[in-house]
């Protein structure tokens, strides 16, 4: 079966927090797969880094890694100087997650997160410099044997990359083996033509695979068709990955950057640990439908 992970700010509305905490209770629910924001990594020790990594290795959970790149880092900038700030800001974040024995990261690393505030005619240019900063910080990752997830996103989050065509095409371009395709069933929803068919087009280049409905709460609870996924992904024989990242409280800096103007769920910890438990199930109940179990 394939390794079932939760994200963090599913409970947390701040993007840094007590890591140890929900390893914990990631295993207690039974998932296999912890991911969280690697930007906090860069301000914390060496020791702290061990201390986590050690807890989920004893816990039998494996990390996985996000990122929303911050504007000022952004390595698709027509300013060289921000991009080569954010060149240095990001292999410095793969360097940490390599030192955590971490194997991806993913997200919107490929250009600073948020959709341009100005008239774009033509993407073209930003996709170049992109491009060429990317090639930088890929070498790193082989450094370091992470794989580096370019997500498609919807274009509220990104212009660069919102279709799996357009992360095949960008990953075809930098042509390394640590660089990879992450899809996400709540972006597919906005901007693929047909969900299954996104899936089935990347095929092989599926690094990993995020899931959550509709409306950003737990799969099944909004009007995704997730027998529609399960089924491309069992046609394409994914053996990879698949966190799911569901985001339903308003507040705080995830509340801010997610756009979240509600609470989605019943915001308290005991009701969203049964959510958390729902997921997990229904997750699992798929891959056997679907033979992948």
């Amino acid at each position: 079966m394939n390794k079932l992970g939760i994200f963090t700010n599913f409970w947390e509305k701040n993007w840094d927090f007590d890591h140890i905490k929900y390893i914990k209770k990631a295993k207690r629910i039974g998932f296999d797969i912890l991911e969280f924001q690697a930007q906090p990594l860069l301000e914390m020790s060496k020791e702290h880094m061990a201390e986590i990594k050690k807890y989920a290795d004893d816990a039998g959970i494996e990390l996985t890694y996000s990122l929303g790149l911050d504007q000022r880092y952004d390595v698709s900038s027509a300013d060289i100087r921000i991009r080569e700030g954010g060149i240095d800001y990001l292999k410095r974040i793969v360097e940490c997650v390599g030192y955590m024995d971490g194997k991806i990261i993913s997200g919107v690393s490929y250009a600073g997160w948020g959709s341009p505030d100005y008239i774009l005619d033509d993407k073209t240019a930003m996709t170049e410099r992109s491009l060429d900063s990317m090639r930088q910080i890929v070498k790193t990752a082989e450094n370091y044997g992470v794989i580096y997830c370019v997500e498609a996103v919807n274009r509220f989050e990104s212009c660069i990359i919102n279709t799996a065509q357009e992360a095949l095409d960008y990953i075809a371009k930098v042509d390394s083996e640590n660089i990879a395709v992450l899809l996400d069933t709540y972006h597919m929803n906005i901007e693929e033509n047909n969900i299954g068919d996104a899936i089935r087009l990347a095929g092989e280049h599926l690094g990993s695979f995020h899931t959550g409905d509709n409306n950003r709460r737990c799969p099944g609870r909004g009007h995704i068709n997730f027998d529609e996924i399960f089924q491309a992904l069992a046609d394409i024989n994914y053996k990879g990955r698949i966190v799911s990242e569901p985001f339903v409280q308003m507040g705080g800096e995830v509340g801010r950057d997610i756009k979240v103007w509600r609470n989605l769920d019943v915001p308290e910890e005991s009701y969203l640990d049964k959510e958390a438990a729902y997921l997990l199930k229904f997750e699992q109940d798929m891959l056997r439908k679907y033979g992948m179990a």
